[in-house]
């Protein structure tokens, strides 16, 4: 019994962090744009990790582009700045993002 609760409490801890990113991207409204695996407004969640693959520094890249937006990258609708997500948000989605958005 004691051997369940610590495998219990070993999934809880490796499952928390893509639990806190997909909460993360809800409480900041990218859900509103984005999709896990289908484009809505802007591209899926999946998609932009396929983009970023093998990138140097793709986590960093990838949050700077979060917080400063753009445009022409995905098509005709720009991505507005995020601005006040801070660093370590920015970074944080930008890993789930990396791994799948899962």
């Amino acid at each position: 019994m004691k051997y369940i609760h610590i495998a219990l409490a070993a999934t809880a801890l490796v499952a928390a962090p893509a639990f806190a990113s997909k909460e993360l991207a809800q409480k900041n409204a990218c859900l509103a744009c984005h999709a896990t695996d289908k484009k809505l407004v802007g591209p899926a969640f999946q998609d932009v990790g396929r983009k970023y693959a093998g990138q140097k520094d793709a986590q960093d890249a990838l949050a700077a582009s979060i917080k400063k937006g753009g445009a022409g990258k995905w098509g005709p609708v720009p991505m507005p700045a995020q601005a006040a997500l801070s660093d370590a948000d920015a970074k944080t989605l930008a890993g789930w993002v990396l791994a799948g958005a899962k």
